[in-house]
C-alpha cells in the first residue's frame, strides 16, 4: 500500500504497523502530528487493536506512562518537540538504566532556526547522554521503516531507542510503502527481573554496568544495520558524512549538472547511532585526508569525527566555517560548502512583506492584555512575566505587555523570585494548558511561601498554539488552586471581553495590592476551536 505522508505521518504509521498499544505526548512543533495521526486512525478502526491515545500533562508524564507500558511488555510511543527532552530528562535516563521489557520508542523533534521554539537544540546528544542507540531517518520511507525497526532494537536489547527527527523532515510529504495491515500488539508481560526496575543504588550500579556493557553491541548493531551505509568514492582523498534529512541535500546537490570534484568524493551515510566507527575507519584507510561533515542541528558528528581519525585529516563543517554554524541546512548552503556556485533564489525578505505573528481577531488573551496594560501603567515598575503559548505574542505590537519569557511554567516561579527580590507588583501570565504542563509546582511554591505575586491565567480551554488538543486542566482550574492552597477568596474568575473590561480592571488592581498570592483566571473560549465547535454543531 502507497500513501502521500509527511515524515510525522510516517513515523506514526510506522508504530501503529509495529503493534502500538499506547503513545504519549505533549503537543509541540514539529511533533504534534505524530499523535494526532495515531488519534485519527484510532478513531477510524484502522488500527487493528485500539490504542491509547490521550495528550499528557507534559512530556515527563508522558515519558513515565510509557515506561509504565513497557514495563508491562507492551510497544510505547513517547513523542516531543526537541525542549520537551529538557522536561523528560530525568525518566529518561533512568529509563536507560532500568531498560524496557516491551519495545519503547522516544520521538524528539528538533526545530533548527527555531521556528517555533526557544532554541535550536539537538537531541543527538541525549541519545549519546544516556548511551542508548539513537535512529535518525533521511526520508519518510525510512522514517516508516526505522519506526518498526527502533521496536523491534528496542525489545531486542532491552533499551528505549531515541528516534530522532528535525523540522523538514516531519513536515515534508512524500510517498510511503506500507504493510497492508498492523501486526498484532504484544500480550501483557511482567519483567523477568523486577529489580531492574528498581533504582536502589546497588542495584542501579548493576544495571548501569549491563548498559556499559552493551555498547560494543549497539556498535555491531550500527555498523550491520543497512541504514549505514559507506560509499568509497572514485577519489576517496575527499569524503563527506552526512546524517538525516542533510543525505537528501546532498544527493540533490551532487546529483546537479554543474558538480564538481566532492562528486567522486567517498560518502558515508549516517542514519543509526552511535556512529559506525568501522565504517569511519575504512573511509580513512581508503586515503580521505579532508572529511566535510554535513549535519542538521548541531556539531554532533563533526565534534565525534575530531576525536576518532588522524590528526592529519582535515574535518570540516559547521565549526570551520564551510555551513553556517546556526539554522537550517538547504541544498544552497550545501553547494556553497562544496565550492559551487549559488543558484540565484531570490532572497525571501525581498520578495514577501514581512508579516509578524499576531493574536487572533476576537482572541479572549487580547482583551486579558488591554486589561492587565491599563492597569500596570498604574503603578510605577509593574513586571509581567510570561510563558509559552499563544499568549507570548503579547510581547509584540500592539501591546508589548510581558518583560520575560524563558521556558514552560517559568512565569510563575520568575514572578516568585522577582517578589522575593522586592519587586512589586510581579505578575505572572500563563495559559491553562501551560499551567497544567508545569505552572503548578510554582504556584505552590509560592503559597508555602506567601509570595507576593499575582498569577494570571489565561484560559482558552484548549492548547491553542499548537493546533486546539485537549487540555489537561479543563473545568478543574479553580479545583486546582484550591488544592495547592491558594485562598478561595483569592482564585478569581473573569470572562475577558470589551464590556467586562471594567470589571477586569477592578479585579487586577484588589489581587495586585493584595499581600499574598492570587490567581486570576481569564476565561473565555479559544476563537479557532469556537468556530469548529459551531460548525460541527451545525452538522
Amino acid at each position: 500500500m502507497k500513501h502521500l505522508l509527511l515524515g510525522d505521518e510516517a513515523i506514526a504509521q510506522g508504530a501503529i504497523d509495529a503493534g502500538l498499544s499506547g503513545v504519549y505526548a505533549y503537543p509541540g512543533t514539529p511533533s504534534t502530528e505524530i499523535t494526532e495521526y495515531i488519534q485519527m486512525q484510532n478513531a477510524k478502526g484502522k488500527t487493528g487493536a485500539p490504542i491509547f491515545c490521550r495528550w499528557a500533562a507534559n512530556e515527563k508524564t508522558a515519558m513515565e506512562a510509557a515506561l509504565g507500558m513497557a514495563y508491562m511488555g507492551k510497544r510505547a510511543l513517547v513523542c516531543m518537540k526537541h525542549v520537551g527532552m529538557n522536561v523528560c530528562a530525568d525518566a529518561f535516563m533512568n529509563a536507560a538504566i532500568t531498560g524496557v521489557n516491551g519495545g519503547l520508542v522516544v520521538v524528539a523533534a528538533d526545530d533548527p532556526s527555531m521556528h517555533s521554539s526557544q532554541n535550536e537544540q539537538d537531541s543527538r546528544f541525549y541519545g549519546k547522554f544516556a548511551m542508548i542507540p539513537t535512529i535518525e531517518p533521511s526520508n519518510q520511507q525510512e522514517a516508516y521503516d526505522m519506526t518498526q525497526a527502533a521496536f523491534d532494537l528496542s525489545e531486542k536489547m532491552h533499551t528505549p531507542v531515541l528516534l530522532r527527527v528535525t523540522t523538514r523532515m516531519a513536515h515534508s510529504r512524500a510517498v510511503v510503502e506500507t504493510k497492508d495491515a498492523p501486526q498484532a500488539q504484544n500480550a501483557m508481560s511482567l519483567p523477568e527481573n523486577v529489580q531492574h526496575f528498581i533504582l536502589l543504588p546497588a542495584f542501579a550500579k548493576r544495571n548501569y554496568a549491563e548498559l556499559v556493557a552493551a555498547q560494543p553491541e549497539f556498535m555491531r548493531l550500527s555498523e550491520t544495520s543497512g541504514h549505514n551505509r559507506y560509499v568509497r568514492g572514485t577519489r576517496p582523498e575527499r569524503a563527506i558524512v552526512t546524517c538525516g534529512i542533510a543525505y537528501n541535500y546532498l544527493m540533490e546537490v551532487l546529483h546537479h549538472k554543474d558538480a564538481n570534484e566532492w562528486r567522486e568524493a567517498s560518502v558515508l551515510k549516517i542514519t543509526q547511532y552511535p556512529l559506525p566507527e568501522t565504517m569511519i575507519r575504512q573511509m580513512v584507510a581508503d586515503g580521505a585526508k579532508e572529511v566535510m561533515v554535513i549535519e542538521e542541528g548541531q556539531p554532533v558528528v563533526e565534534e565525534l569525527l575530531r576525536g576518532m581519525v588522524p590528526s592529519d585529516v582535515k574535518v570540516t563543517g559547521r565549526l570551520t566555517g564551510e555551513l553556517p554554524r546556526m539554522g537550517e541546512l538547504s541544498p544552497d548552503c550545501v553547494r556553497k560548502a562544496l565550492g559551487m556556485q549559488e543558484l540565484s533564489t531570490p532572497e525571501a525578505d525581498k520578495i514577501v512583506v514581512g508579516r509578524p505573528p499576531a493574536l487572533c481577531q476576537g482572541c479572549g488573551h487580547r482583551d486579558m492584555y488591554a486589561a492587565l496594560n491599563e492597569v500596570a501603567r498604574e503603578y510605577p515598575q509593574p513586571r509581567i512575566f510570561g510563558d509559552i503559548g499563544c499568549y507570548t505574542l503579547g510581547a509584540l505590537s500592539p501591546f508589548h505587555a510581558i518583560h520575560a519569557c524563558v521556558e514552560m511554567g517559568a512565569s510563575v516561579t520568575m514572578a516568585k523570585g522577582a517578589a522575593d527580590a522586592g519587586q512589586h507588583p510581579a505578575i505572572a501570565v500563563i495559559g491553562d494548558s501551560t499551567f497544567t504542563h508545569s505552572g503548578m509546582t510554582g504556584l505552590l511554591d509560592c503559597v508555602n511561601s506567601n509570595a507576593n505575586v499575582v498569577v494570571l491565567i489565561s484560559d482558552n480551554l484548549t492548547t491553542g498554539m499548537t493546533g486546539g488538543q485537549d487540555s489537561a486542566g479543563t473545568g478543574r482550574l479553580e479545583q486546582i488552586c484550591y488544592g495547592v492552597g491558594v485562598e478561595k477568596e483569592h482564585v478569581r474568575v473573569v470572562v475577558p471581553l470589551p464590556k467586562n473590561m471594567e470589571e477586569i480592571k477592578q479585579v487586577l488592581r484588589e489581587e495586585i495590592n493584595y499581600n499574598g498570592t492570587s490567581v486570576v483566571i481569564a476565561r473565555r473560549e479559544c476563537i479557532q476551536t469556537l468556530k469548529r465547535h459551531l460548525k460541527q454543531a451545525k452538522k
